[in-house]
């Protein structure tokens, strides 16, 4: 597997970088992050940590700044739906400190200035990353995060369980029963209904409209 490169760059631009190793020319994805980060075109002795991609009908490079954006590349790709394309825009809107700022406030509608990321799939996401932030202790450390225990950095998780409880509480002193309550607040988080006041809104609405 190719981790890093070494090389002259010869072109850059905001999705793509070509380095020179040696007389081979590599092309290599990177985010618009990393791309600001580069010297200009025609720098020797430039470094890049790459990662390689590889599918049915090609092999990709893609190349990063720093380790701590090459890790969230990887916990990204691992989340069912978000293939690689979508992993950097995400790296191209947030710098890995920025994303677990993100991630920690649940911010939906900052999760959605990424380019292609509906408000349904980045509720989602903040959920999967909240996940994968509070159990991994290396990620949180290169993301400047080690000041946190997982019971701090998974707080987010907890909290969605009991805000659940809540508005299903609400739900059953205004009649409804426990099963309504329940399929009331279906797909909730992916919606953004991470308050009190949204979450029983959410459910009212689903309970309204018979979905």
């Amino acid at each position: 597997m190719i981790v890093q490169l070494t090389g002259t760059l010869l072109s850059v631009s905001p999705s793509l970088v070509v380095l020179d190793v040696n007389g081979v020319g590599y092309e290599l994805g990177v985010s618009a992050n990393t791309a600001a980060s580069l010297p200009q075109a025609g720098e020797a002795g430039v470094t890049v940590l790459t990662r390689m991609v590889v599918r049915e009908d090609a092999m990709e490079l893609y190349g990063f700044s720093s380790r701590e954006e090459r890790a969230l590349f990887d916990r990204l790709r691992a989340i069912s739906g978000i293939g690689a394309k979508l992993a950097l825009s995400v790296l191209s809107t947030f710098t890995p400190q920025q994303l677990a700022s993100v991630v920690a406030s649940e911010d939906v509608t900052r999760m959605t200035q990424v380019a292609g990321l509906g408000k349904k799939k980045a509720g989602r996401m903040l959920v999967e990353l909240s996940d994968v932030f509070a159990k991994d202790a290396e990620l949180r450390n290169l993301v400047g995060l080690s000041g946190l225990s997982d019971t701090n950095v998974s707080g987010g998780l907890s909290a969605h369980t009991s805000l659940d409880d809540e508005v299903t509480e609400a739900l059953l002193a205004m009649g409804f029963t426990s099963q309504e309550a329940a399929l009331a607040l279906e797909g909730r988080q992916e919606a953004g209904a991470l308050s009190i006041e949204k979450a029983m809104s959410y459910a009212l609405r689903r309970l309204g409209s018979g979905n």
